[in-house]
């Protein structure tokens, strides 16, 4: 009798000792501060709604701030793969320190096998994301929606007005490409740094050039200034954002300029306006339903969006690591990036999503919805 009860203890004492160790550490690194704040806020509260355990296992959640700063995403990464030795890192939502965050510590994340799903879509060089997976669409996809829907409307000459940065050199050089295929030529060039507070010069030049259309590259709160810029020099065009301005930030900072913008969005952001049929739907409502029973009615937006997908994702690729290995080890790192690459075909309140060994966008190019601001509001298109 005692050396089975002695046989329970020790059993009950190895179950507590494992349960102690399997906790999983999530690192998340977001710009909670400086220019691109305004994406990091709504994506820190969108995480703030993810389940505390998964599969049994306790989430620990460490978030960092890179004050939208590359050499700081870096820092930030560095620190939760080395110190914190986290299972997987997810961020950045402001593409410079996303990149930063992918290129930089490259080597590194070999070496621990830390898997990092970016919210934002990063443009790495192939090969260059063997351990990075996107959650947003892609600038490629997204410029397809934008393209299909210029067609219609018989655009052929675009100015391209946008960040002189990795968003904003991606977004100019797919767009021109998946332009080009359709005939629409791209005919002023324009860049602005984040930090701007100005673009009279830029925009002087776009309008001088009189084309059909103007793509602005910009995000969040950011948007509305290079909008109402043009506006105020008298274009009369068409003006597209992308998806970086899916927030109302827009229409509350660009007021009655932006009336008749189209916005290029993720299906989250006008859940109830989808159709029964459209795949991400339900997803989309319950996306909604939670998040602004917390922080209010509208204050939904893109990045709280995919920010609340990624938990979806959690949940779908760590019970499948979980039976190869244990939480801290480098196989369970490592069981998590074949895990995102096999789980198959996801449905997420931002769209469909299937990941391969070759694909870590995972989006078909039927995924971006053209919004349009109708009396301060968004519309389908």
């Amino acid at each position: 009798m005692k050396i089975k009860l002695l046989s329970l203890a020790l059993l009950a004492s190895a179950l507590i000792g494992q349960s102690a160790v399997a906790d999983i550490n999530i690192g998340v690194i977001l710009p909670l501060t400086g220019p691109a704040s305004g994406l990091g806020i709504p994506a820190k509260n969108g995480i703030a709604l993810w389940p505390k355990m998964i599969n049994g296992e306790k989430l620990n959640v460490i978030i960092l701030d890179d004050a939208s700063d590359p050499t700081t995403g870096t820092k930030d990464a560095r620190r939760l793969t080395s110190e914190d030795k986290v299972d997987i890192l997810i961020g950045s939502v402001a593409t410079p320190p996303a990149v930063a965050i992918a290129d930089e510590p490259v080597e590194l994340k070999a070496e621990t096998k830390t898997v990092q799903i970016s919210l934002s879509p990063v443009p790495l060089p192939p090969g260059k994301d063997n351990w990075t997976f996107r959650l947003p669409q892609s600038n490629t996809v997204m410029s397809y929606a934008v393209v299909e829907h210029m067609k219609k409307h018989n655009i052929k000459t675009v100015g391209f007005l946008g960040y002189t940065d990795a968003y904003g050199e991606s977004w100019l050089k797919e767009f021109t490409e998946v332009a080009g295929k359709a005939g629409i030529k791209v005919v002023a060039t324009e860049r602005f740094e984040r930090k701007d507070t100005s673009v009279t010069g830029q925009a002087l030049k776009i309008a001088a050039a009189k084309p059909d259309a103007v793509l602005i590259v910009a995000s969040g709160s950011g948007a509305a200034m290079p909008h109402k810029e043009i506006v105020a020099r008298g274009y009369m065009g068409a003006i597209y954002q992308t998806h970086a301005a899916a927030t109302r930030d827009l229409m509350r900072l660009g007021g009655k300029d932006v009336e008749g913008a189209f916005v290029v969005s993720g299906p989250c952001v006008i859940a109830e306006q989808l159709p029964n049929s459209h795949p991400s739907k339900k997803m989309a409502i319950e996306f909604v339903t939670q998040y602004e029973k917390v922080y209010g009615t509208g204050s939904r937006n893109q990045f709280a969006g995919h920010a609340y997908d990624a938990s979806i994702v959690l949940q779908k690729i760590i019970p499948q690591a979980l039976q190869k290995a244990k939480p801290g080890t480098p196989e369970f790192r490592d069981a998590l990036r074949v895990a995102l690459e096999t789980m198959g075909t996801t449905t997420l309140s931002h769209g469909t999503i299937k990941y391969t060994t070759k694909d870590h966008w995972g989006y078909t190019n039927d995924t971006g919805v053209i919004l349009k601001v109708v009396n301060g509001d968004w519309k389908v298109e």
